[in-house]
């Protein structure tokens, strides 16, 4: 059976609206806060009902929303830690075998790879009102897996 896939049709008065977020981290393991710039950007837009999807272009990077609370994000930096060391080894950092996707300041950077995997790319929240429509200690965060860098974040807005 194939799948023919879903066509939508837009409401006549429905808004796309795009913007990137630009970001540099200080680190491994930086949990950034875009929370606040994130809602600039929705009540800058013409979008006052709808979503908002929020994507990393990065592989070693990701989109969480969580609490902004020290000590929960030690715990999770923590976790990961101990899903992916930094000091285990990886057949990513073995540049003497490794012969795909390699850069002249090309990083040792499996452990931020295999990290990435349990983690969202991005997230797609409510939009009401013109604001983010979130619960009472929801933040979204760029996560940083890799060294300190430039980031990018999509931020796309769709509604009425």
């Amino acid at each position: 059976m194939m799948n023919r896939g879903l066509v939508m049709t837009l409401h006549p008065a429905s808004k796309v609206y795009h913007r990137h977020l630009e970001i540099t981290t200080l680190g491994s393991m930086e949990f950034h806060d875009c929370t606040e710039a994130i809602e600039e950007m929705i009540q800058q837009s013409p979008v006052r009902e709808g979503i908002v999807h929020i994507q990393s272009k990065h592989t070693t990077a990701a989109v969480i929303v969580n609490e902004n609370e020290p000590l929960v994000l030690e715990d999770m930096k923590r976790i990961l830690e101990f899903i992916a060391p930094q000091t285990d080894s990886y057949l990513h950092n073995d540049f003497t075998i490794r012969t795909v996707n390699m850069t002249d300041d090309e990083d040792q950077n499996g452990h931020s790879h295999c990290k990435a995997i349990f983690l969202p790319v991005s997230q797609m929240l409510n939009v009401i009102d013109g604001s983010l429509d979130l619960g009472r200690w929801q933040r979204i965060f760029l996560l940083e897996l890799d060294c300190a860098r430039k980031r990018t974040l999509s931020i796309m807005m769709m509604g009425t």
